[in-house]
C-alpha cells in the first residue's frame, strides 16, 4: 500500500549526533535515548532500531504504552525507563519484564512494593524528587518518610536512580531557577547519603542541561531533541557556538525528511481565487501543483499562503488555504513539471532546505510540537 507522503529517517545523521553528545559528556555516562511522543515524531520502532545499531542500550519513554513498543522492538536487551504515566494494573508485568519506572508519589511507591513482595521480584524504581519544576516528584518535606520506606523495603525494590527534571534549562531566563534546582537536587542526594541510601544511577540532565550545564552530567543523560538533530532552542545553540568544533558550526544533523509527490497540475487565470474562500487571488496567470498532504497529515493550516516546499530544487509557495488532505503550490517558474515529481515538505533538495524551524516560525509551534504532530500512520523509512 502506497501513502500520500513518507518520512525518511537518517541513521547516519543519528550516529553523528550521538558522537557529538558523547564528545560533550565523556566516555562514562550512559546515554538514554528519549523516545516519548513517538520518538519526537520519528517513530519509536524506527528509532529503537537506529539507536541500538548506534550503540544505545537505554531508552526513556513517557508512558507504559511507549515502553512496551520499545520492549517489543529491542533486539539488544536494552534498559527501558518510564518517566511518567503507567497504570497500576500493569505494574506486575512491568516488574516481571524488568522495565524500570519513576516513582514520584507514595501511592505508586506503595503499589510497587506490594506487588514486588507478592511476586518476589524487586521493582526497578527511579526516585524522582521535586526541585522546582512543580509537576511530579517527592517534596522536600516528604524526604524523611520516603527514606524510611526505602530502607524498610530495600529487599523488595531495586533503587535504580535518583532523578529530577529541570524547568527550562534551554532558556537563559531560567538560569537562576535551574541553578537553584541543581542545589536542591544535591541537598536531596546528601540527605539520602546520610541515611545510608545510595542509588545506582544519578541522573538529571535533558538535552539542554547536558549541553549548557555540564555540572548536571552525572551517571546518565536523557537525550531527546538533540538526538534527533535539533538544538533545544536558539539560545542553546548560541551558548555553545564558541566551543563548537572548528569548521563545523553545527555538529547536529537532522534525521527527518518529509516527502510527497505532485498529484495534479492546474492553470489558474488572473483574477481567479484558489481553494476555499478568497484568501488567495491570482494576480497573473499561474500554474499550480496539487500535493496530497494537508492538516490531516500534520501540515498545519496556519501555513496557508505562507508555507514553502521544494520541487526540482526550487522553493514553491503554498497558495490558498491548506485543506485536510491537500495543498496547492505555485509552480509557475518550473518547466516540464510532471505528475509524480518529488515534493520536499521538510528536508533538502538541490542544495536548498525546508527546515522544521521554518514551520515553527510560520505556525508559532516549537520544533517539539510540530514533530510530534506528524501522524503515526505516515510511513517511516530508515535511510542507512
Amino acid at each position: 500500500m502506497l501513502a500520500t507522503s513518507t518520512l525518511e529517517i537518517s541513521a547516519k545523521a543519528y550516529r553523528q549526533n550521538i558522537r557529538y553528545i558523547r564528545s560533550e559528556i565523556g566516555p562514562t555516562p550512559t546515554i538514554s535515548a528519549v523516545v516519548k511522543g513517538n520518538a519526537y515524531g520519528h517513530g519509536i520502532s524506527q528509532m529503537v532500531e537506529i539507536a541500538e545499531k548506534a550503540g544505545i542500550r537505554h531508552f526513556s519513554a513517557f508512558s507504559s504504552d511507549e515502553a512496551w513498543e520499545v520492549w517489543e522492538k529491542s533486539k539488544k536487551g536494552s534498559e527501558i525507563m518510564i518517566l511518567g504515566m503507567l497504570h497500576f494494573e500493569e505494574l506486575e508485568e512491568l516488574i516481571r519484564k524488568g522495565i524500570s519506572f519513576y516513582v514520584f508519589d507514595f501511592e505508586r511507591l506503595e503499589k510497587a512494593i506490594k506487588i514486588s513482595k507478592e511476586i518476589d521480584i524487586p521493582a526497578k524504581v527511579h526516585v524522582e524528587v521535586e526541585t522546582g519544576f512543580h509537576r511530579t516528584g517527592f517534596d522536600w518535606s516528604q524526604r524523611e518518610k520516603l527514606a524510611e520506606m526505602l530502607v524498610e523495603n530495600s529487599s523488595f525494590i531495586s533503587i535504580v536512580g535518583l532523578c529530577t527534571h529541570y524547568a527550562g534549562a534551554e532558556s537563559v531566563s531560567n538560569f537562576v531557577r535551574v541553578k537553584n534546582q541543581i542545589t536542591r537536587y544535591h541537598e536531596f542526594k546528601d540527605f539520602f547519603n546520610h541515611q545510608g541510601i545510595t542509588f545506582k544511577t544519578y541522573h538529571t540532565a535533558c538535552s539542554a542541561a547536558t549541553l549548557i550545564f555540564p555540572e548536571t552530567i552525572m551517571d546518565m543523560v536523557r537525550i531527546g531533541i538533540a538526538g534527533y538533530g535539533f538544538w533545544p532552542t536558539k539560545e542553546t545553540f548560541f551558548a555553545k557556538l564558541n566551543s563548537l568544533p572548528k569548521g563545523n558550526k553545527n555538529p547536529l544533523r537532522r534525521l527527518i525528511t518529509w516527502k510527497s509527490t505532485v498529484m495534479s497540475l492546474k492553470t489558474v487565470k488572473t483574477g481567479e481565487f484558489v481553494g476555499y474562500g478568497n484568501s488567495y487571488m491570482a494576480l497573473e496567470n499561474i500554474r499550480l501543483a496539487i500535493v496530497p498532504v494537508g492538516y490531516g497529515h500534520g501540515y498545519s493550516r496556519l501555513l496557508s499562503n505562507q508555507g514553502m516546499v521544494l520541487i526540482r530544487g526550487q522553493y514553491c509557495q503554498v497558495v490558498g488555504t491548506v485543506t485536510m488532505n491537500a495543498i496547492a503550490v505555485n509552480v509557475s517558474k518550473i518547466k516540464d513539471l510532471k505528475i509524480g515529481d518529488e515534493v520536499i515538505l521538510i528536508g533538502k533538495q538541490g542544495g536548498k532546505e525546508i527546515t522544521v524551524a521554518s514551520f515553527s516560525e510560520s505556525t508559532q509551534m516549537v520544533n517539539y510540537e510540530m514533530l510530534t504532530r506528524l501522524p503515526k500512520d505516515i510511513p517511516r523509512k530508515i535511510i542507512p
